[in-house]
């Protein structure tokens, strides 16, 4: 009688690591990936805008006057107005097309509080040069 008890035994255990395996999210991987955002070249200040459904990530950025400065915008959703980033007193507007990079130059010479948004003036975040 006994004999046969083990061998019950082993499918049993086998089952119970894999429905462990099975469950872990520790393999789990995010659908997208996003993009390589290129160093900016030396002496350059660099900050990098998520753009989705929540509109601008960081909602305000910090660049130190009179330093070279550029902003890299990148939009990871479509489910969002932010397709369009505009700078009202900087007179640029430019397109953000899905998970590629976009590159502003902000100029850096004057302290000031300069408004980007989107096309649409849904989302609005602000670019602190002191």
């Amino acid at each position: 009688m006994w004999r046969h008890a083990p061998s019950l035994l082993v499918p049993w255990v086998v089952s119970s690591i894999s429905l462990g395996t099975a469950c872990s999210k520790s393999g789990d991987s995010p659908n997208q990936t996003e993009p390589v955002i290129q160093p900016a070249p030396a002496g350059v200040q660099q900050a990098k805008i998520k753009v989705d459904n929540k509109g601008f990530t960081p909602s305000e950025v910090k660049l130190e006057k009179g330093k070279s400065a550029e902003l890299v915008f990148v939009r990871t959703s479509d489910e969002t107005c932010a397709k369009q980033v505009v700078f009202p007193e900087l007179k640029i507007e430019k397109d953000l097309p899905l998970n590629t990079p976009v590159r502003i130059e902000i100029p850096t010479t004057d302290a000031r509080t300069l408004t980007f948004q989107c096309g649409m003036a849904m989302y609005k975040s602000a670019v602190l040069i002191q």
